[in-house]
């Protein structure tokens, strides 16, 4: 049966910042709120390498979250690609981040570009919704 990817503190991180996993994603993935939109959404990427739907959940607004979020530990992420940022930073109330995420499975590979919305509401960032585009 396949396991999602395990990282240790050491590694570096899956969302591709070039920073130690402990240093970036691995705090945030604990529950420290994210400083910016870009770096909720690396947070949220790495969640999906490594299986953390609860923080999927956590970060995910309520107003647009999903009932229920399943993972399938076939599908292993393989790159994150930052294409654009669009404010999201501390001072700011929305920030919006266009990434393209690699993916591949047992049946194939591909990947998710998408055009993320983040709101800061509580003094925390939120993921909203994104655009998929080819």
């Amino acid at each position: 049966m396949p396991a999602f990817a395990k990282v240790q503190s050491a590694d570096p991180c899956p969302c591709g910042s070039g920073a130690r996993f402990d240093a970036c994603c691995a705090p945030i993935l604990a529950g420290t709120p994210a400083a910016t939109a870009l770096a909720l959404m690396r947070s949220r990427y790495s969640a999906f390498v490594v299986g953390d739907a609860a923080h999927l959940t956590a970060t995910w607004h309520p107003g647009t979250a999903p009932a229920t979020l399943h993972l399938d530990p076939a599908v292993r992420w393989t790159g994150l690609e930052i294409l654009d940022v669009v404010d999201g930073g501390e001072a700011h109330k929305r920030g919006i981040v266009e990434f393209r995420a690699g993916w591949r499975e047992p049946g194939g590979a591909g990947d998710l570009h998408e055009r993320s919305r983040f709101v800061k509401q509580s003094e925390r960032w939120w993921y909203l919704d994104g655009v998929i585009s080819d």
